[in-house]
């Protein structure tokens, strides 16, 4: 294997996430702090909240950062234990071609990503039955990806991502966009 493959293959080894591409705008949280719920995260001009209202609880929705301890990287989640079904929503800045998510969360815990246009349409959506579990014990939390990309004459305003069940999470490590413009 010639080196520069076999730091590559490391880097994916470890969870190190690849270089930005050409008109790729990268969210990867680093800034926010860690347990801390709050109603609204905007980083980059993208904004991030729930996707609606708590149907449980008169209290005011909050999302959340989690550790991911193998990587010392933080995720994005729905901070309500109770409210699992309310999914994360992002909302970009300009309108985008596809949108990637590095995620983790419970093993077995279903995650569906939805892509929404301006009107609020979903014109793209991918569903994962069961996230990625450990192979021991003693491994991390792996992490995967999902990719949603918008259709033909069609362009991605925003993001949706849930999944887990009371008592499960599902977190967002990054979000990965290409602008229609920059194209």
């Amino acid at each position: 294997m010639k080196p520069r493959r076999s730091l590559a293959v490391l880097a994916l080894m470890v969870g190190i996430p690849p270089a930005a591409r050409a008109g790729e705008i990268v969210i990867d949280f680093e800034q926010a702090e860690i347990g801390k719920p709050i109603p609204t995260w905007i980083e980059n001009g993208v904004v991030l909240n729930l996707a609606g209202p708590l149907t449980h609880s008169k209290a005011k929705g909050r999302i959340t950062f989690f550790p991911h301890l193998a990587t010392n990287r933080k995720g994005i989640l729905n901070a309500m234990s109770t409210e699992q079904a309310i999914p994360v929503q992002a909302t970009f800045p300009k309108l985008a071609s596809t949108v990637t998510l590095a995620l983790w969360g419970s093993t077995g815990c279903p995650t569906l990503l939805e892509a929404l246009d301006e009107d609020g349409h979903v014109v793209d959506k991918v569903y994962v039955a069961a996230v990625p579990g450990r192979e021991a014990p003693a491994d991390p939390v792996p992490l995967f990806h999902m990719t949603v990309k918008a259709p033909e004459g069609s362009a991605i305003a925003a993001i949706r991502f849930s999944g887990p069940r009371n008592g499960e999470f599902l977190a967002a490590d990054e979000i990965r966009f290409t602008t229609v413009d920059s194209q």
